[in-house]
C-alpha cells in the first residue's frame, strides 16, 4: 500500500489558507502581525474569530477585526467557568476541511484542546500551522507544520514601531533643515506599513521577493491599495523611487526577466 507523502510547507503562491482564531486565546494587538505570518502560505480567505462576543473579553476584537474583514462567529457559554469557543471552531474547521475550499489552515490559540483537530488536518496531507504563546503545550505545537510563537510577533512589532518612529523624527529634522516652501503639500497616506507588510509575507530565505508576489501579498494586506494613488503607474517604478528603502535587481529564467525586491536595514 503506498504511503501518503508528507504534507510541505506552502509557497508563497496563491494558495488558500483558512485562519481560524479562538478569541479567548489570542492576542487582538497581534492580528497583523499574524496575517503576515499566514500570508507567507499563500492567500487568506477564510478569516473567522470565534467566542462569545457578549462579554467584556472580547471588546478588543471590534475594532481590529472589522478592518481586516474577519468574520466574528458567535458562541455562548452554556456553563460558567467552560469554554464552548473550541468545540464551535473545531466543527467549522472539519466543515472548512471536507469542503475543499483551502488548501492549509492557520490555527491561532494556546489551548492543547486543538491537539486532535490540528493532528487529524495533517492526516489528509493538508498544511497546518499554529500561532501561539510559549506555554502551549508540545503537543499541539508538534502536531503542526510550522509554530509560531506570539513572543517572537510582539518583539518584531516593537521593533517594526521603533523603525518608524526615527523614520518620523527624520523626516521632521529634514523639513525643519529646509524650509523652502511656504505652501503645506498635501499629505498621502504612508505606504510603508502596507509595503512592509506585503514584504514579510513574499520575502525567501535569501532576504529577496519575488515583485510579483509581493504585488499579490499587497492586495490581501490593503485590497484598495494602488501606485497611482502615490503618483506612479506601476509598483515596479514605486518602489525604484524609494530607493533609501528598497532595492532591486533582475533575473532571467527561461528567457523571461523577473524582477526581485530587498528591503534595506
Amino acid at each position: 500500500m503506498p504511503t501518503q507523502p508528507l504534507p510541505l510547507p506552502l509557497t508563497n503562491g496563491r494558495q488558500r489558507i483558512a485562519v481560524l482564531i479562538d478569541g479567548d486565546n489570542a492576542q487582538s494587538s497581534l492580528l497583523p502581525q499574524m496575517l503576515v505570518e499566514a500570508g507567507r502560505h499563500g492567500q487568506v480567505t477564510v478569516r473567522r474569530i470565534y467566542g462569545d462576543w457578549t462579554t467584556s473579553n472580547m471588546n478588543s476584537w471590534k475594532e481590529t477585526l472589522n478592518f481586516h474583514a474577519f468574520q466574528p462567529i458567535q458562541q455562548f457559554r452554556y456553563t460558567v467557568g467552560k469554554n464552548a469557543t473550541d468545540s464551535a471552531m473545531i466543527i467549522d474547521a472539519m466543515d472548512i476541511m471536507h469542503s475543499g475550499v483551502v488548501d492549509g489552515f492557520c490555527l491561532v490559540s494556546s489551548d492543547s484542546d486543538y491537539t486532535r483537530l490540528a493532528t487529524r488536518i495533517r492526516e489528509t496531507g493538508i498544511f497546518v500551522m499554529g500561532i501561539g504563546e510559549k506555554k502551549t503545550p508540545k503537543a499541539f505545537v508538534n502536531a503542526c507544520d510550522l509554530f509560531v510563537y506570539t513572543e517572537n510577533l510582539v518583539e518584531e512589532k516593537k521593533a517594526a514601531q521603533q523603525k518608524k518612529a526615527q523614520t518620523t523624527r527624520a523626516k521632521k529634522a529634514s523639513s525643519k533643515e529646509s524650509p523652502e516652501s511656504t505652501e503645506p503639500e498635501k499629505e498621502e497616506a504612508d505606504p510603508m506599513p502596507v509595503l512592509s507588510q506585503a514584504f514579510e509575507m513574499a520575502v525567501g530565505q535569501d532576504g529577496w521577493a519575488r515583485l510579483d508576489v509581493m504585488g499579490n501579498a499587497i492586495y490581501q494586506v490593503d485590497p484598495g491599495f494602488d501606485p497611482r494613488t502615490y503618483g506612479h503607474k506601476q509598483l515596479s517604478r514605486m518602489l525604484n523611487k524609494l530607493k533609501d528603502r528598497f532595492e532591486m535587481r533582475t533575473q532571467d529564467i527561461d528567457g523571461q526577466l523577473i524582477f526581485y525586491v530587498r528591503m534595506k536595514e
